[in-house]
């Protein structure tokens, strides 16, 4: 069997790769001249001393204990060795300064809420961990429940900046099953006792296990292209995918190429210019996502911002005012630092709009806005200690899944024959994530396998 997949990221090499596997044959296009998206790398720090550079992820990433997709597929790969659990510490920053935020004990110290308000959130935390049916907050939004169960004073605090730095004018449409995944994955990575966080990083980056799972697929017989275009999913008057229409370099002319199975792993938005209009309840299930792109700036620095590796920014409007990011990223405050030459590295994030002001800036405009608020967080920060910086943006970033949206999912299996669709958008009820997008690809590579039974 020929399979087609559109798309570089890890859903696509992860669906490649069980295919080559079992004997069939995958090709795949990805338009970036790189393969596996934000899990991608790119030369970061100064030279070590054995005169390489480390790599360094375009998106921040880590792994959770509960990540079993992605930590079978590295350990397959043969890259278990590099794969280290480490120490994760959580910050909040609110009223002028930064509050430890690691575990229970953090959150009865925290003293914006008052004794009866940290109570009730750490009692409905726990029962939030504890609930293993999404379904029972599918039809209600995430500022309804907490609002009701955690206190109004608790949610502006805690939640509402969360809510609005990822969703931007959408957090109050957000599922109150997209939190309820997320209180999940970070209590299950604190482990039984409920003390530190404990997260997951391949030493040799995100990077090395991208190239590595693109060599096994090629050695199985398949083949991976990069700055690769394809511009339309070719349909048979049997409404049956037959192949693609590419362009192998903005050079080359566009060809077609024949397959038995096309799979899509776009953004919805891209797969519906990609194929002719679908039957209507599908064409709306498509189309009635919406995405938010994310704009990241990565600073390297001579020296630490904070003692932090992930600090949530939740300003209190009367003595912070508003602060142009939603998360900082302290790499290096969790991965040791020699492997960028000393540099520290931190990850400064945001999901804008791309309407938005905040999407359009240029890099050097990103940095002189968060410099006086980075100030915030370490009154010393002085520019002078920014040695580089990189800036990044990736559409189609972050799906915003409303109010029941089980039955609003796309499936898999689309209605044009031999036409597979696997986006982030069809992960639910977990957010998006390297470890779902791989465990989906393979899922529907094994779909396919199946279905040609």
């Amino acid at each position: 069997m020929r399979v087609g997949i559109i798309g570089g990221g890890v859903a696509g090499l992860a669906a490649a790769y069980d295919l080559t596997a079992q004997g069939h044959y995958a090709e795949v296009f990805e338009v970036a001249p790189f393969l596996g998206g934000q899990a991608s790398t790119f030369p970061a720090g100064s030279p070590r001393s054995d005169g390489t550079m480390g790599q360094l992820e375009r998106g921040y990433h880590h792994l959770f204990v509960s990540d079993t997709a992605i930590t079978e597929l590295i350990h397959e790969l043969g890259l278990g060795d590099k794969l280290a659990w480490l120490e994760s510490k959580v910050g909040l920053y609110h009223s002028g300064r930064i509050w430890d935020f690691s575990t229970p004990m953090d959150l009865l110290r925290f003293k914006p809420l008052s004794l009866w308000d940290r109570f009730r959130v750490g009692l409905w935390t726990l029962r939030l961990q504890r609930a293993a049916d999404y379904s029972k907050f599918e039809d209600i939004t995430a500022r309804d429940w907490l609002s009701r169960h955690m206190g109004r004073r608790a949610y502006e605090i805690l939640f509402e900046p969360l809510l609005r730095g990822k969703f931007g004018d959408h957090y109050d449409q957000v599922s109150m099953t997209w939190l309820w995944g997320k209180v999940r994955l970070r209590v299950a990575s604190r482990g039984k006792t409920m003390q530190k966080e404990r997260l997951g990083y391949p030493m040799g980056s995100f990077g090395e296990v991208i190239d590595r799972l693109a060599e096994r697929i090629t050695r199985q017989g398949g083949d991976v292209h990069t700055s690769a275009f394809v511009s339309q999913v070719l349909i048979d008057d049997d409404n049956r995918a037959t192949g693609l229409q590419v362009q192998l370099g903005r050079d080359t002319a566009p060809e077609q190429r024949d397959y038995d199975v096309v799979i899509a792993t776009t953004p919805s938005y891209v797969f519906t210019r990609l194929v002719p209009p679908m039957p209507d309840d599908y064409q709306q299930m498509l189309t009635g996502v919406d995405y938010l792109s994310a704009v990241l700036l990565i600073l390297e620095l001579d020296r630490p911002l904070t003692a932090k590796y992930w600090i949530n920014i939740a300003p209190d409007p009367d003595t912070d005012g508003e602060m142009p990011f939603v998360g900082i990223i302290e790499h290096t405050n969790m991965i040791d630092k020699s492997l960028y030459g000393g540099r520290h590295i931190v990850y400064i994030s945001n999901y804008p709009d791309r309407a938005s002001e905040l999407y359009q800036m240029e890099p050097d405009e990103l940095l002189d806005l968060f410099i006086p608020h980075l100030r915030k967080l370490n009154p010393a920060f002085d520019r002078s200690w920014v040695q580089n910086y990189h800036h990044h943006r990736v559409d189609g970033a972050q799906p915003i899944i409303g109010r029941n949206y089980s039955r609003r999912i796309p499936p898999h299996r689309t209605p044009v024959n031999n036409l597979y669709l696997a986006n982030t958008t069809q992960i639910f009820p977990e957010d998006r994530g390297t470890n779902y997008s791989i465990r989906m690809g393979r899922q529907v590579a094994q779909m396919v396998i199946d279905d040609a039974h």
